[in-house]
Protein backbone atom coordinates (compact mmCIF):
# COMPACT_ATOMS: atom_id res chain seq x y z
CA UNK A 1 0.00 0.00 0.00
CA UNK A 2 1.14 3.20 -0.93
CA UNK A 3 0.73 6.48 1.66
CA UNK A 4 0.37 9.91 -0.52
CA UNK A 5 1.81 13.08 1.68
CA UNK A 6 -0.64 16.08 0.92
CA UNK A 7 1.95 19.46 0.64
CA UNK A 8 0.71 22.85 1.55
CA UNK A 9 1.54 25.70 -0.88
CA UNK A 10 4.69 27.30 -0.06
CA UNK A 11 2.87 30.25 -0.57
CA UNK A 12 0.76 29.95 2.09
CA UNK A 13 3.52 28.10 4.23
CA UNK A 14 5.28 31.45 3.73
CA UNK A 15 2.43 33.63 4.96
CA UNK A 16 1.68 31.35 7.95
CA UNK A 17 5.69 31.28 9.02
CA UNK A 18 6.13 35.28 8.68
CA UNK A 19 2.95 36.14 11.00
CA UNK A 20 3.91 33.51 13.55
CA UNK A 21 7.45 34.79 13.44
CA UNK A 22 6.20 38.47 14.02
CA UNK A 23 3.37 37.10 16.74
CA UNK A 24 6.51 35.69 18.53
CA UNK A 25 8.38 39.08 18.62
CA UNK A 26 5.14 40.73 19.83
CA UNK A 27 4.95 37.87 22.41
CA UNK A 28 9.08 38.30 23.95
CA UNK A 29 8.12 41.97 23.77
CA UNK A 30 5.27 41.70 26.12
CA UNK A 31 4.72 38.01 27.27
CA UNK A 32 1.87 39.84 29.64
CA UNK A 33 -0.43 40.71 26.42
CA UNK A 34 -3.51 38.45 26.20
CA UNK A 35 -4.29 39.77 22.58
CA UNK A 36 -1.50 39.00 21.43
CA UNK A 37 -0.65 35.71 23.44
CA UNK A 38 -3.77 34.27 21.67
CA UNK A 39 -2.76 35.65 18.13
CA UNK A 40 0.69 33.67 18.38
CA UNK A 41 -1.58 30.61 19.76
CA UNK A 42 -3.77 30.82 16.95
CA UNK A 43 -1.18 31.14 14.50
CA UNK A 44 0.79 28.40 16.47
CA UNK A 45 -1.62 26.43 15.77
CA UNK A 46 -2.38 26.72 12.31
CA UNK A 47 1.55 26.16 10.93
CA UNK A 48 0.82 22.92 13.02
CA UNK A 49 -1.96 21.60 10.89
CA UNK A 50 -0.13 22.98 7.62
CA UNK A 51 3.17 21.00 8.71
CA UNK A 52 1.78 18.06 10.18
CA UNK A 53 3.57 18.92 13.60
CA UNK A 54 2.90 18.67 17.15
CA UNK A 55 4.28 21.65 18.59
CA UNK A 56 4.97 25.22 17.20
CA UNK A 57 8.73 24.75 17.46
CA UNK A 58 9.00 21.75 15.45
CA UNK A 59 6.23 22.82 12.90
CA UNK A 60 7.86 26.13 12.04
CA UNK A 61 11.31 24.59 11.96
CA UNK A 62 9.51 21.96 9.50
CA UNK A 63 8.30 25.26 7.64
CA UNK A 64 11.75 26.67 7.26
CA UNK A 65 13.21 23.59 5.71
CA UNK A 66 9.87 22.84 3.59
CA UNK A 67 10.72 26.92 2.14
CA UNK A 68 14.79 26.16 1.95
CA UNK A 69 16.00 26.47 -1.64
CA UNK A 70 16.61 22.82 -3.02
CA UNK A 71 20.26 22.83 -4.69
CA UNK A 72 20.46 20.19 -8.04
CA UNK A 73 23.06 18.21 -7.26
CA UNK A 74 25.53 18.45 -10.75
CA UNK A 75 26.12 14.91 -12.20
CA UNK A 76 30.35 14.25 -11.39
CA UNK A 77 32.66 14.42 -14.42
CA UNK A 78 34.12 11.22 -15.59
CA UNK A 79 37.66 10.75 -14.12
CA UNK A 80 40.40 11.41 -16.39
CA UNK A 81 41.97 8.67 -18.30
CA UNK A 82 46.04 8.53 -17.97
CA UNK A 83 46.21 6.96 -21.74
CA UNK A 84 44.18 7.93 -24.95
CA UNK A 85 41.16 5.62 -25.21
CA UNK A 86 41.55 3.15 -28.33
CA UNK A 87 40.00 4.26 -31.11
CA UNK A 88 37.04 2.30 -31.90
CA UNK A 89 37.92 2.23 -35.88
CA UNK A 90 41.21 0.65 -35.04
CA UNK A 91 43.41 2.89 -36.34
Amino acid sequence: MTSVVLLPAKAVVSRQLDEYRAWERLLVADPADRVVRTHFENTAYTLCVLMGECTARAAAEAAERYLRPRTTRRPRPAPSRSRPAPDPRGR
